[in-house]
């Protein structure tokens, strides 16, 4: 059997998942590809839980700090809680504080005056006043140097500024959202983050889970990837199964971001309309999943088998049905599997069987 979307021109190709056996028909897992708040991909646990905090931070105006590796989406989150909030009409204005020219960084948060420094021949408005009404996303916030963490603090707290080489005051009313993939707890220990700046930004924080907490969204991403990456004029708009086990299997440290990178990598070396394992040159294989043994010990199959199964539900949020297409097997073969691993008993398996002995 083929999963198909009309809507997107997608399938992906697969086999028969009851085929005790034969390989994982990873792709049938694939839902039909949707975005769900603000351009987030996902139907995991994990991404019902972000997609909640979202909605109920954007009906405030509190500053909220996105904690998150490189590559989850902090300005994607960040878009959302903007958009879907009370200042969505107003300016939503990002600034990468790793990017800024440490000799410009003042001008360009809080603006000058003509003739402030060398080279400033006009007065320019800084982007804290451009986000006036609106919201400014600092991405990358552990990185604002420490002699301006001071001024952006009081400019914060009195809700005004004062450009570079003037003396009036200017007063600005702005939501702050603000990312980093850094420890900034750890920065306040070691005297590189002002605590009372730390404290000012982390009113509400959201965490932003890693690729490798949330793989059960892989086939739902991978979708997305090939409609928005695919030549047009010479579309590959499939997947093979073991391509798809093939990324279920790697870990991607560098997240949704490097997943997107080895799709346009694997279209780019495709010479077919289906995306195969050999395409996937920038994938790795193997794993450091979680229960994975060590290179040294010797571990029995049943109990390889057991730590698989286990660290697939934890993938799935509990989900045996997806667990089961994950692990290539039938939903029965897992249902039994689980009995031997945790003595489950009989009456108690039929009472997790719907109405008609299915398993939910």
């Amino acid at each position: 059997m083929s999963y198909w979307n009309d809507a997107g021109g997608i399938h992906i190709l697969g086999g028969d998942l009851e085929t005790m056996g034969n390989q994982a028909n990873l792709s049938r897992a694939a839902l039909p590809c949707q975005a769900d708040v603000g351009g987030l991909i996902g139907q995991s646990a994990p991404m019902h839980l972000l997609n909640d905090l979202i909605g109920r931070v954007s009906r405030s105006t509190s500053p909220v700090l996105l904690i998150g590796d490189t590559g989850t989406g902090k300005e994607l989150v960040a878009r959302a809680i903007h958009f879907g909030g009370l200042r969505c009409e107003k300016a939503l204005v990002t600034v990468d504080c790793s990017a800024l020219t440490p000799t410009l960084v003042e001008s360009e948060l809080f603006g000058h005056v003509k003739g402030a420094f060398t080279g400033a021949d006009c007065s320019r408005q800084g982007l804290l006043q451009t986000a006036h009404e609106g919201t400014i996303f600092l991405d990358e916030i552990g990185e604002l140097p420490t002699f301006l963490q001071a001024k952006f603090l009081r400019a914060l707290q009195e809700k005004e500024i004062r450009p570079v080489g003037s003396t009036e005051r200017i007063q600005i009313d702005v939501r702050v959202i603000a990312a980093t993939n850094r420890d900034l707890e750890a920065g306040v220990r070691g005297g590189t983050f002002r605590q009372d700046l730390y404290f000012r930004l982390n009113v509400v924080q959201i965490r932003l889970p890693p690729l490798c907490e949330r793989k059960v969204d892989i086939p739902l991403l991978v979708s997305h990837f090939l409609e928005k990456l695919s030549d047009p004029l010479q579309s590959v708009r499939t997947i093979s199964d073991g391509a798809l086990r093939r990324l279920m299997a790697y870990d991607w440290p560098g997240n949704v971001r490097e997943l997107e990178n080895a799709i346009e990598c694997a279209l780019v070396l495709s010479s077919g309309s289906v995306l195969t394992a050999d395409d996937l040159a920038s994938v790795p294989y193997g794993t450091s999943a979680r229960n994975a043994p060590d290179r040294n010990e010797l571990v029995p199959l049943e109990e390889l088998e057991r730590r698989a199964i286990a660290n697939t539900l934890l993938e799935t949020g509990g989900n045996k049905l997806s667990a089961a297409r994950l692990l290539g097997i039938g939903k029965t073969t897992l249902y039994r599997r689980l009995r031997r691993y945790t003595q489950l008993p009989a009456d108690r398996l039929r009472a997790e069987r719907g109405p008609n002995g299915k398993q939910t």
